[in-house]
């Protein structure tokens, strides 16, 4: 008989050591160590159990090979079709990952019912008669689209045999589990394995496989580093379950850009596309409203226009207060400190709270401009126009420093109406036959002698 090889490998990390050990030698974590089969004697590959018609693999001149890259699907989603760059590669493999809630189920069923072709959903969560409601919800029917409940690899494998699906929808990789290896489903072994019986499955027949992978507490895909270097492409879906909004990104594209980004926003009959976002993220209100102010920023290469709200307020306790929502709050602090040194603000006895509508979260430093004139806006209770934007980074020394891509953020500004737009005099504009003056400009004090002093 012969012998069960073991090993230990870290929940965490994923390290192999050799005997178990209570805190990980590499990320320092205690108990994840655990003992896993690795193999049984009698493991088969998943193609000995199919009769799955597989692609040749034999060795081929680069000249002689299809170009298969060019072939691709289009999911009827023009926003997610963008992020893969233009459509599904036929035996691509996607891994999409997101908070718990945030609508990674709900956008790959929406695509099963709505691509054309023949689907195969698998689900290791839910059970049958919850994805049709959930179907039903999204207001969509393909007699195309199958669905199996199901977390054995094996079984699957039997079942794709039957219905030679277009394409293979994975809910999630955490929840399958393959019988060659004796591990708990969700362990490192179980997702490796599992994911490498997928991927080997989607390149040998050509059928692109969509996989749902759950994160852990720091926002990362649960299980090895391995896995979103197995699949071609990793997209990561954010936004918060309160919020309406999502924002599909891509970290890894082996087929397109990563710095394509698509939008929903989450309605009750499922995730509608956002063609549109500056028009949703930026609110009514009264004119003459001190403290806000909207900045053109760039969410990959989409320009869209955001506001920013900002309420200043003396300190009620001895330590002011600094709250930021959507902006970085280390940023928040440091153009505080350049308005009370370069514009002579006294700031730091008061409590400043900062907020980007929509729940977005930004990291652009081109909206420096905005946050510090929204704050200066509300710390002197005036005003600034509506019809006003902004696009330039704040440097330390109270310059107003140069952005990417400013003739995209003036023409988005200027398509929805804005009347000038104030940007830095660094910036080197190529088209100026927008109808939105241009306010080119060098320093902060500049701006505050523009926007508040008669």
């Amino acid at each position: 008989m012969a012998k069960v090889k073991k090993k230990f490998s870290c929940q965490s990390c994923g390290v192999v050591h050799p005997t178990w050990n209570g805190q990980c030698n590499v990320c320092k974590q205690w108990n994840t160590i655990v003992e896993e089969i690795i193999e049984r004697p009698d493991a088969r590959e998943w193609k000995q159990d199919t009769g799955i018609v597989k692609t040749n693999n034999s060795a081929l001149r680069i000249s002689e090979i299809h170009k298969l890259v060019d072939k691709r699907i289009s999911t009827n989603n023009n926003e997610l079709d963008n992020v893969l760059g233009g459509g599904i590669v036929l035996g691509s493999v996607i891994l999409l990952g997101g908070e718990p809630g945030v609508g990674k189920s709900t956008l790959l069923l929406q695509i099963a019912i709505s691509v054309g072709k023949k689907v195969l959903y698998v689900s290791g969560e839910e059970s049958q008669s919850q994805i049709k409601l959930r179907a039903d919800r999204i207001l969509g029917s393909n007699e195309d689209c199958y669905v199996l409940t199901e977390t054995n690899t094996q079984k699957i494998f039997k079942t794709i045999e039957e219905i030679k699906p277009e394409i293979l929808v994975i809910d999630s990789i955490q929840t399958l589990h393959t019988s060659h290896i004796d591990a708990t489903p969700g362990t490192v072994s179980q997702i490796r394995e599992s994911a490498a019986e997928l991927i080997k499955f989607a390149k040998e027949t050509s059928t692109p496989i969509f996989i749902i992978g759950h994160i852990n507490k720091e926002g990362t895909i649960a299980g090895p580093k391995i896995l979103e270097h197995m699949v071609d492409v990793v997209l990561q879906f954010e936004g918060e379950r309160k919020q309406m909004y999502r924002i599909l990104r891509s970290s890894k594209n082996r087929f397109g850009s990563t710095s394509e980004i698509g939008i929903f926003q989450m309605q009750g009959d499922g995730l509608r596309e956002v063609t549109n976002p500056s028009e949703l993220l930026i609110s009514e209100k009264e004119e003459g409203l001190s403290g806000t102010a909207i900045a053109s920023t760039l969410e990959g290469v989409r320009p869209l226009l955001v506001e920013v709200q900002s309420l200043v307020s003396p300190a009620v306790y001895g330590t002011p207060q600094r709250s930021c929502t959507g902006f970085d709050t280390k940023r928040l602090n440091m153009i505080l400190a350049v308005l009370e040194k370069r514009a002579g603000f006294k700031l730091g006895t008061k409590d400043v709270f900062l907020n980007i509508t929509g729940g977005i979260k930004v990291d652009d430093p081109a909206i420096d401009l905005a946050v510090a004139t929204a704050i200066l806006s509300s710390n002197i209770n005036i005003g600034i126009e509506q019809n006003y934007c902004f696009a330039a980074e704040l440097g330390l020394s109270g310059e107003i420093r140069p952005v990417q891509r400013v003739d995209q953020r003036i023409l988005e500004a200027s398509k929805l109406g804005y009347k000038k737009i104030f940007v830095s005099k660094f910036n080197k504009i190529t088209n100026r036959k927008s109808d939105i003056k241009i306010i080119e400009i060098g320093k902060i004090e500049d701006v505050i002698m523009e926007l508040f002093v008669d």
